[in-house]
């Protein structure tokens, strides 16, 4: 098992780790497999999106901020009520296959790190398994 730190520079921000999760299952020696990643944070998400245009990222976002607005009668005392629905929607984990090394994701794919409350300094841990 292995860690990415992520630092979020804003309260709202999609990141992408493809590149450090392809880095990891590279070293990892595994030729085949599936690659798990996990978000250990109840305000904080993982996803898979399109990565050649960044108004996909800032369409998802404006989206879940006009759905789920920060202010809407939420109970919760600290006041990111919005940001947990918006991760709970998003999801804490994906599942990325992997041939030769290589992560199988569509052309235009990527893997994206999900902020809906900070910035913060993060994690995600993410685990190779074999399917040899």
């Amino acid at each position: 098992m292995k860690t990415i730190p992520v630092k979020t520079e804003t309260r709202r921000q999609m990141i992408d780790v493809t590149q450090p999760v392809q880095d990891i299952v590279s070293e990892s020696g595994v030729v085949s497999g599936l690659v798990f990643c996990f978000v250990p944070h109840t305000t904080a998400a993982v996803t898979i999106n399109e990565n050649a245009d960044p108004d996909v990222t800032r369409d998802i976002l404006y989206k879940l901020g006009k759905e789920i607005p920060k202010e809407d009668g939420y109970h919760h005392a600290e006041g990111n009520s919005d940001a947990h629905v918006q991760a709970s929607l998003t999801g804490s984990s994906e599942q990325v296959l992997f041939e030769n090394r290589r992560l199988v994701l569509g052309r235009w794919q990527a893997i994206y790190f999900c902020e809906f409350d900070g910035p913060r300094k993060r994690q995600m841990i993410v685990r190779v398994i074999p399917l040899d």
